[in-house]
């Protein structure tokens, strides 16, 4: 479980992130990653995970720098108080298009001014890669093939031999979210950076969620762990209820 994290959205609020990062802590998970959301904030629930863990990492998973500016989340990380060596910060260039680039640039060096946190970068396109192996910590995958991650995991670990190379996968939690999962695939592929991203590799979002059609979870996640240094199980449940996520952390092991 050393290199397994969990990913929630922030949606689903403090009090059940609180309630579940004990247990995900006492079954050796590495962090739990907070999905920035619209009307929500990931920190606040990450802070709220923090408070009632004292080994488990919490990181967010991203912020859209286009919304909430490096100096916005320098002010929240120190009043929520979130330990900054248990904090991971992920942030993306969001809807920016022209400008993205320096955006995530410049807004890393002022992180890395006011914080010890690690830093992350959601990165779809080889450029954002790059800049996240040389600026940040941790570049952050999203929607790939196995074999996908591990040849960019190795692209990251030829720049930067210490980076992290970090993976988003959605997996299906319940038989009955399963329509839930390939309805948020198919969104997904529908964003024109998304539609680009699976054009380029030539595969589509359906062939990266586990299970895959006819597999089973434990080998997909056997094969992602294999590929990158931490793989965060985006878990897909009817109604996003602490009970569905406590009954899906034993499928994780």
């Amino acid at each position: 479980m050393g290199n397994v994290s969990l990913g929630i959205a922030a949606a689903i609020g403090p009090d059940i992130a609180a309630a579940l990062a004990p247990r995900l802590e006492q079954a050796g998970f590495r962090a739990l990653w907070v999905n920035d959301t619209p009307g929500a904030d990931a920190l606040e629930v990450a802070a709220a995970a923090a408070r009632e863990t004292e080994t488990l990492r919490v990181a967010t998973g991203v912020i859209p720098l286009d919304r909430r500016p490096a100096a916005s989340i320098l002010d929240d990380i120190a009043r929520l108080e979130i330990p900054a060596d248990r904090l991971t910060i992920g942030v993306g260039s969001g809807q920016t298009r022209a400008g993205g680039l320096d955006l995530v640039r410049s807004s890393l060096h002022d992180l890395r001014a006011g914080t010890d946190a690690e830093l992350a970068v959601g990165a779809l396109g080889p450029k954002m890669r790059t800049l996240a192996g040389t600026h940040s910590d941790a570049v952050v995958l999203s929607w790939l093939t196995p074999e996908a991650a591990a040849e960019q995991a190795r692209e990251l670990h030829d720049l930067a031999p210490k980076g992290r190379a970090v993976l988003y996968a959605r997996a299906n939690a319940h038989p009955d979210a399963r329509e839930r999962l390939e309805k948020e695939a198919d969104q997904y592929a529908g964003y024109p950076a998304y539609a680009g991203h699976f054009a380029r590799l030539g595969f589509g979002a359906r062939d990266t969620v586990l299970p895959a059609e006819g597999g089973d979870i434990a080998s997909g996640i056997a094969d992602y762990t294999a590929a990158v240094d931490e793989l965060v199980l985006r878990a897909i449940t009817p109604n996003d209820a602490l009970d569905e996520y406590l009954e899906f952390l034993p499928l994780a092991k």
